[in-house]
């Protein structure tokens, strides 16, 4: 089941989007096939990948991909994204390829942010499926992240036995100075004083994820008697 994404006819949807055609033509933004190679094109097709993964998309991860769009590129520009979004929710895509042209993009920390996102956006419905699981492994790898990062930022939403250990990217028999030396990288990595300026939202996702970094050291210390 799909989702009305603006809540307007398509007889109005039609005009706002001859209009702003007229405005960005040189974009394409609503040419009949928009090209894969574009940013916001790939960012918009991993986007539906991991919505339709599990078979349905929902209002909850409606809403939180039309506030992200919206605080990044503005109300008028988000609502055009979101009717071209809706379109990529009804059609399949070469996932590698989108990929492999994100991968070129972005340099290691964004792509990282990006599978954040992804995995953010997955999680909306307050769980993450199989299926969910099993595609943002797959556009993990294909966007050159490592094992260890995908395992830990999968960590920070699905719990595991093992889970503290593999937000700090440590094994399970790792000594107390290596953890608190991974602790130490991590904080470096994700402490929102470190990201820049950011808004409000932006902040408490950064404030979240160093939360679950603290977490997860004080519960391996805790675990095996450090102090």
């Amino acid at each position: 089941m799909y989702i009305d994404f603006v809540n307007t006819p398509e007889s109005e949807r039609n005009k706002t989007s001859n209009a702003y055609q007229q405005r960005s033509h040189s974009q394409n933004y609503y040419s009949d096939n928009y090209p894969p190679s574009d940013f916001k094109n790939s960012l918009l097709i991993l986007i539906a990948a991991t919505m339709n993964a599990d078979g349905s998309v929902l209002r909850s991860e409606l809403d939180m991909v039309k506030s992200m769009l919206i605080r990044t590129y503005g109300e008028e520009e988000a609502r055009m994204l979101l009717l071209r979004l809706r379109d990529y929710l009804k059609q399949s895509h070469n996932l590698a390829e989108v990929c492999r042209n994100l991968r070129n993009r972005m340099g290691y920390s964004p792509r990282l942010e990006l599978l954040h996102v992804l995995f953010r956006i997955s999680r909306a419905d307050g769980d993450i499926s199989a299926p969910e699981i099993n595609l943002l492994q797959q556009i993990a790898a294909q966007l050159g992240i490592s094992t260890p990062d995908y395992l830990s930022i999968r960590a920070m939403f699905v719990a595991s036995p093992d889970s503290d250990f593999q937000i700090l990217e440590i094994s399970t028999s790792a000594t107390e100075e290596e953890a608190k030396k991974a602790y130490r990288k991590m904080v470096m990595r994700f402490h929102p004083d470190r990201l820049g300026s950011l808004d409000d939202a932006e902040r408490k996702a950064a404030e979240s994820k160093f939360i679950k970094v603290q977490q997860a050291y004080e519960n391996i210390k805790k675990s095996k008697g450090w102090s």
